[in-house]
């Protein structure tokens, strides 16, 4: 596991649990929207923290710790998160995972072998779009889908998300969004935010009015959509 940051205590992250969010290096999508370009892309002097180290916080904080939620970066590009993940579990700690949707093997077994407790994945865009966004080589929506079908099966808790900006996102994409998640438990759009660490700080967040009739487009398909962070 390549660990490059680890934020020791937060009630955002994880909904309804005090939790440690622990990022991961590396991810297969480059969306220039992304505000952890260190994540995506290391710098080569980066410092990384040591599974000892991660650790040696969980077991200081697990008393007031309800779980640990991972993220990234694409946490499911580590061959070794399993292992990660069940030493987690072992301590009594509830796992959440962020994910891109890309690997959706890795996400079977994880939900197979209950060592996850609740997941949340992005949806960059419509399927027609999505490559726009995620700007990978070889781009295939296939493991996308998967993924979703895997997660609409309703064996764990989960979400959808998506990061909305006014140069990416109309009306008319949110449709088409809301027909390929038909069904699902809950999405939640998140407005753009600029921070320092965009990596192409070129966009701009929609008027809270746009955002909330994209909320309204988005209900009959599925009814639990919210606006998060706004």
């Amino acid at each position: 596991m390549l660990i490059l940051g680890l934020q020791k205590t937060t009630l955002l992250d994880y909904p309804g649990k005090v939790a440690s969010t622990i990022f991961t290096g590396g991810c297969n999508f480059k969306c220039p929207y992304c505000h952890n370009r260190d994540l995506v892309m290391p710098p080569s002097d980066v410092l990384a923290y040591s599974q000892e180290e991660i650790f040696e916080h969980l077991q200081a904080k697990k008393k007031v710790l309800d779980g640990v939620c991972i993220t990234g970066g694409e946490p499911t590009l580590h061959k070794d998160l399993p292992e990660f993940i069940k030493q987690i579990k072992d301590m009594g700690l509830l796992v959440k995972l962020d994910s891109n949707g890309t690997n959706p093997d890795m996400v079977a077994k994880l939900i197979e072998q209950q060592l996850i407790d609740y997941i949340a994945m992005d949806i960059k865009h419509s399927k027609e779009k999505y490559n726009e966004i995620a700007s990978m080589t070889h781009f295939d929506i296939r493991p996308i889908e998967e993924s979703i079908t895997i997660l609409k099966e309703g064996k764990i808790d989960y979400e959808f998300r998506t990061t909305i900006m006014k140069e990416c996102h109309t009306a008319d994409d949110m449709k088409s969004i809301g027909e390929w998640l038909k069904g699902a438990k809950a999405y939640y759009l998140q407005s753009y935010k600029e921070s320092e660490q965009v990596i192409n700080p070129i966009f701009s967040p929609h008027s809270l009015e746009t955002l909330e009739s994209f909320v309204e487009i988005l209900k009959p398909y599925v009814a639990n959509t919210n606006l998060r962070g706004i």
